[in-house]
């Protein structure tokens, strides 16, 4: 069976010089797919080839096995919400995301029926004749994502689409949004410059960098094996060391000889260089674990849930780690004795 949406080789030149760079992606029925990439990297331009606003130099757009490629965006089924919303301020909720079902002409009973099941899917059950000016942010982000949803889309495309909202709405939203995607089935493609968004809304992430995909896989494996130091970066993970690699499993860094976890790629001969990722949750307050090391603390911060502490080790290299609210960490300019998990630290092959 076909995936919904493949691209193949989709290759885009600017009179600028910015190109993007023979893009191939799979995106599987009901996915909720996340293009995640700095300003700047491809991410928007990738989703307007994809809704046919720009037409690629070469490669195709295929779905269902379909070459779309030429097929004007109205003719696509697809939907697609950006981070203004745009929606129509003089209208009320319910002839807000009514607007495309009218235009497809739709008897009134089944608009209204339409309207009220994804106002319901998105929490705005009774909000139909509400005034949208009079909504809050969070609330006209649903009415929006309600419009999109409303004509079942084949694809529907979000463009930065909790960007626009303070830190508590957009947290809450990212908790709540991927259930309401799963619950419509819909197969959505979300792009963002964010991780965290990123990583709570998708099932699949596609990293994007000055017009190339440099990483594709599940949240989760990007955080624990990025494939280079620029990616663990861009990802937030500072702890980057160089290591040489002294025997399987063994390096050693400025902070010491610590084991790592074992590398599905394996390659790593004795005397190999490399950059090591220390992730920030790798470690462990106690002194007769593996990976010891000794750091004077720097800083540290409460952040509610957790505290995160960063600390010095005589080599002049510093580290940033996360611990859970309840521990009890030394002051400042204290000594800390820590244990870091060989699972938790990873080689890096590519430096850049």
């Amino acid at each position: 069976m076909a995936p919904l949406l493949e691209l193949r080789d989709l290759h885009k030149a600017y009179p600028d010089g910015w190109t993007l760079s023979d893009v191939s992606l799979t995106v599987e029925e009901r996915q909720i797919y996340g293009l995640l990439g700095p300003s700047g990297s491809g991410k928007s331009t990738l989703l307007r080839l994809i809704a046919g606003l720009e037409m690629p130099d070469s490669g195709q757009v295929l779905v269902a096995g379909r070459d779309v490629t030429r097929v004007p965006p109205h003719r696509r089924g697809f939907g697609l919400m950006f981070q203004e919303y745009a929606l129509f301020p003089h209208k009320d909720v319910f002839s807000n995301v009514a607007f495309g079902l009218r235009m497809e002409g739709l008897e009134r009973k089944r608009i209204e029926d339409r309207v009220a099941e994804v106002l319901a899917l998105v929490g705005l059950e009774g909000f139909g004749h509400r005034d949208v000016s009079q909504l809050s942010g969070g609330e006209r982000q649903r009415v929006a994502l309600a419009r999109s949803l409303a004509p079942n889309p084949r694809l529907l495309m979000l463009d930065e689409p909790l960007g626009a909202l303070d830190r508590t709405l957009r947290e809450r939203l990212m908790d709540e949004l991927p259930a309401i995607l799963h619950q419509a089935g819909v197969t959505v493609i979300s792009v963002t410059h964010d991780q965290e968004e990123a990583f709570a809304i998708s099932d699949c992430v596609a990293l994007m960098r000055s017009g190339e995909v440099i990483q594709v896989g599940p949240p989760q494996e990007l955080y624990r094996h990025p494939r280079s130091a620029w990616i663990a970066r861009f990802l937030g993970l500072t702890n980057l060391l160089d290591a040489e690699v002294v025997a399987p499993q063994r390096v050693r860094t400025a902070v010491g000889t610590l084991e790592v976890e074992a590398t599905d790629e394996g390659g790593w001969d004795g005397g190999s260089e490399a950059q090591l990722l220390i992730r920030p949750e790798a470690a462990r307050i106690r002194d007769d674990g593996p990976n010891r090391v000794d750091l004077e603390v720097v800083a540290r911060s409460f952040r509610g849930m957790h505290w995160q502490l960063e600390g010095r080790h005589e080599s002049g290299e510093e580290l940033a780690f996360i611990f859970s609210a309840g521990v009890d960490l030394p002051r400042l300019g204290e000594t800390i004795t820590l244990s870091l998990r060989p699972e938790a630290l990873t080689l890096l092959g590519d430096t850049h």
